[in-house]
């Protein structure tokens, strides 16, 4: 039996890339009658009504939530406990409140000892986005085909898990269901100990500029082109995704320095039969990838290319 993704008023606290998205695409996609935003920022209040995408802009997360049937919490996941505490006396019987943060043990700790018991709790997590934020980021495509996980704690309302679902699956995303310790300990290997890489090699090379006169930077491969990427990513939202996830990013950090022991290892001692058969296993996860659609397959990574002048003769 297929499920209405229909929500009568949807209220989004927090309208950064990712609020931006969702109210672009359940907008587009006539998901809800009505689309209630607020921002702590003023300034980002303001450029929200600028730009017309949702329906309504308040001053108040309470003001918000008020008679929303969809609550999600589009904010730094450190701030989930006491927005949660701030809103609770305020929400409708029956709602639905979520988030979008990467990490869930730490947002289903912090958020559900405030939420009244007649609201159904669903933390949720699309696994998509840009280096980019601020309300301009947002875009409706964002979420097609990219994975959005929902990690409902136990004893949640199956109806109100499913209704979500249909909402993301209608907004153009793959929908996964698990607990909220999987999802972070997936995370912590597919998302947050990348992020944690990229942090420390864009900063040495920061280091290294200063002695290089901006060779690093004039003469960027691909490689650390993609990594300065991922370094771009909005500061605050992972900072608190490394405090409220650290016991999975400690193990994962632990099995990925053992691993890099073992490659430093094999250079050292000129061991190229080991390196040949690291490099082509790491080979095959790449190829595994794009073939179930989560990256593109087109030379050089479907970068765009100028185009050359065609020569006078």
């Amino acid at each position: 039996m297929s499920v209405n993704p229909h929500f009568q008023r949807v209220a989004l606290i927090g309208f950064g890339l990712i609020g931006g998205s969702i109210a672009r695409a359940a907008k587009l996609q006539g998901l809800a009658g009505e689309i209630v935003t607020t921002a702590r920022s003023e300034k980002t209040r303001a450029r929200v009504l600028e730009l017309g995408i949702v329906d309504k802009v308040v001053a108040t997360n309470a003001e918000a939530v008020e008679d929303a049937d969809l609550v999600i919490l589009c904010i730094p996941v450190g701030a989930c406990g006491p927005v949660a505490q701030e809103i609770a006396a305020h929400l409708k019987p029956g709602a639905i409140i979520s988030d979008v943060g990467s990490v869930k043990g730490a947002v289903v700790k912090d958020m559900a000892p405030h939420l009244p018991k007649n609201v159904h709790f669903v933390p949720a997590h699309p696994v998509a986005g840009t280096e980019h934020s601020g309300p301009d980021s947002g875009f409706a495509e964002l979420f097609i085909n990219r994975w959005c996980i929902l990690t409902p704690p136990e004893g949640t309302d199956a109806g109100a898990t499913a209704h979500l679902r249909a909402f993301w699956a209608a907004m153009g995303a793959k929908v996964e269901v698990m607990t909220p310790d999987h999802h972070d300990l997936v995370l912590a290997i597919t998302s947050h100990l990348p992020h944690l890489i990229a942090y420390t090699i864009v900063g040495t090379a920061d280091e290294l500029q200063q002695v290089t006169e901006s060779e690093v930077i004039k003469f960027s491969a691909g490689g650390f082109r993609d990594f300065t990427r991922i370094a771009a990513s909005d500061p605050t939202m992972w900072r608190d995704v490394f405090l409220a996830n650290k016991d999975a990013v400690l193990e994962m950090l632990g099995t990925f320095t053992e691993d890099l022991a073992k490659l430093t290892r094999a250079i050292r001692r000129g061991d190229g039969e080991a390196l040949f058969d690291h490099f082509t296993r790491t080979r095959a996860i790449r190829r595994g990838i794009v073939e179930i659609g989560q990256d593109s397959a087109a030379p050089d990574f479907g970068r765009q290319h100028g185009q050359l002048d065609k020569k006078q003769s």
